[in-house]
């Protein structure tokens, strides 16, 4: 019987790395191509006008407006970007 040390394998060590999701530019913000608006794993917040979706559900800027989140067709949340006259 061992009365101070064990061998083997620690029971620490297997914490995945945080992925640092959700919404990166709200409501009302200015924005141009290609930023990123909401990393999500599955559609929670869906594409509106304006607003592409990756392979990853990641919803990104198309073209260059305002954010606005609203909701539509079937209660679902989307975001949209608006095209802000100059």
């Amino acid at each position: 019987m061992s009365t101070s040390r064990s061998g083997g394998s620690t029971t620490n060590g297997r914490e995945s790395q945080s992925k640092r999701l959700g919404v990166k530019i709200f409501d009302g913000h200015q924005v141009g191509g290609g930023e990123i608006i909401v990393r999500q794993r599955g559609t929670r917040i869906h594409a509106g006008q304006g607003v592409g979706r990756g392979k990853d559900d990641t919803l990104y800027v198309k073209t260059s407006g305002k954010i606005k989140f609203h909701y539509g067709p079937k209660g679902r949340k989307y975001v949209s970007v608006l095209a802000t006259e100059e």
